[in-house]
Formats: structure tokens, C-alpha cells, sequence
């Protein structure tokens, strides 16, 4: 039996979204390819743990499925095209794309420098569209998936903010692009969710704003994906979809 093979960006911790939807679908029967980028992990207040490479990849290929980690420079215009070469290689083609990478320094208007507005843009506007472009290249007769995840975030986070609008734009212009492909494409909210981000402050007063009483974790973004993926899920298209417990309401 040939199992369905999904690229997702954006693994490089085991606390993230990315590794939770790496879970969701491994036990799924899905085969994986992950991509990571240390440099820019190392930017950020968490940090680079290589280890959770090492430790994800075991508990992945534990299920059975077979698993790809590739380092990948999303901020570089040739990305794309390379990365997708090396997963049709070792996987085959590839039936999914889950776009969880981005990059994230908050800053204001007044404060962002060009520097951090291209990068952004770079990151996760032009990589996800030419992720999508190579996705339509070579998918498989049985069609394909897209799934981004977004976020609503723009005060004082100017550069993300702005670069997950236009991100949503083109997952949502592919639902119709790419429908003779019979690919779906949808943006996923997820809502406030601690990766690594937080601290006491934000966990508190975040908590406090959520109708259900807790924060959402990873994992419930991952069931909302793993179900996009799925046949179940075929017939959401275009579609911005909300997954926050409510927090939005």
C-alpha cells in the first residue's frame, strides 16, 4: 500500500504546531517530510535545540512511517524548487502541504526596520506561495491539500501581522486556482497557543480571555489539520477557518 506523503515547514521543536501535526498524521499513516532552520531558532528567545530533532524523528519513525528532516533556508528565492526535489526523491510526490514556518519579531510601525519587514515577507509570503507553485507542479492524479496556518496578530507585530494577511490571500485564491488539480487549500487560526513563546504574564492574562477556561494547545490544532487532510475533510475549500476556543468571539 502506498502511503500519502505530507511536507510540513516549520519543525524544528517538539513543542510546536508543526511537530504535533507531524504526530497527528505519522499515527495516520501518513509518510513525513519536516523541514527546520536552526539560524533563525536561534534568533528567537527559545533558542535552537538540535535534540528535538534527534527525539522527534525517533518518535515518528516509532509509528512506522517513514521520515525526512531537511534543513531549509526558507528566506533564500531557490528554496522551493530544491526542497521539493529532495522530498519527491526520497518519498515520492507529495500529497500535503501544511505551512506552519514562519518567522516572528514583534515590532511596531514605527519601529520595524526594512530588514525585519523583507525577511517576513520572504519567509512567509513568497516561500508559502512558491511551496504552493511546487505543490501544483507535481502532485499527484489524486489530487492534494494545502493548509497554512495564520494568525490574527498585528498590534505592535507589524511585519507578522501583515505577512499572515498576505499569506491568507493566496492559500485562499488556490482554493480556486488549483481546483482543477483537485487540490484544496484553507488558512488555519489556531489562536493563542504557547510553543515556547510565552511567559507567566501572557500565559495569565491569555488564560483569563478564554471563554473555555484553558489555553489551546498544539495538539488541538493538529486535529483540525489532520481532518483538512483527510477524505472527511475534502469538501472544505477556501476557507479561513477559526480554531481558537472561542477567544475570538
Amino acid at each position: 500500500m502506498v502511503r500519502p506523503v505530507a511536507l510540513i515547514s516549520g519543525v524544528s521543536r517538539t513543542a510546536s504546531i508543526g511537530a504535533a501535526v507531524a504526530r497527528k498524521l505519522a499515527t495516520g499513516g501518513w509518510d513525513l517530510a519536516l523541514t527546520y532552520w536552526a539560524p533563525c531558532d536561534e534568533r528567537m528567545p527559545w533558542g535552537a535545540h538540535p535534540e528535538d530533532l534527534e527525539n522527534l524523528k525517533v518518535e515518528l519513525l516509532s509509528t512506522g512511517s517513514r521520515v525526512v528532516f531537511i534543513a531549509s533556508d526558507l528566506e533564500q528565492s531557490h528554496s522551493a524548487s530544491g526542497l521539493f526535489g529532495k522530498v519527491t526523491a526520497e518519498l515520492g510526490p507529495v500529497s500535503a502541504l501544511v505551512l506552519s514556518h514562519c518567522e516572528s519579531v514583534g515590532s511596531s510601525i514605527m519601529d520595524t526596520t526594512l530588514e525585519s519587514f523583507e525577511r517576513h515577507f520572504a519567509v512567509n509570503v513568497r516561500a508559502s506561495w512558491q511551496l504552493i507553485q511546487q505543490l501544483a507542479v507535481q502532485t499527484p492524479e489524486s489530487g492534494g491539500r494545502i493548509v497554512a496556518l495564520t494568525s490574527d496578530d498585528t498590534v505592535g507585530n507589524l511585519p507578522y501581522g501583515a505577512s499572515k494577511g498576505a499569506l491568507d490571500r493566496i492559500v485562499l485564491a488556490a482554493a480556486r486556482e488549483l481546483a482543477h488539480l483537485n487540490i484544496t487549500s484553507n488558512a488555519v487560526n489556531p489562536g493563542p497557543i504557547d510553543t515556547g513563546w510565552m511567559d507567566d504574564q501572557t500565559r495569565i492574562s491569555l488564560t483569563q480571555r478564554q471563554p473555555t477556561g484553558r489555553l489551546g494547545t498544539a495538539a488541538d490544532a493538529a486535529n483540525l489539520i489532520a481532518f483538512l487532510l483527510s477524505p472527511e475533510g475534502s469538501w472544505i475549500n477556501g476557507q479561513l477557518i477559526k480554531s481558537d476556543g472561542g477567544i475570538s468571539a
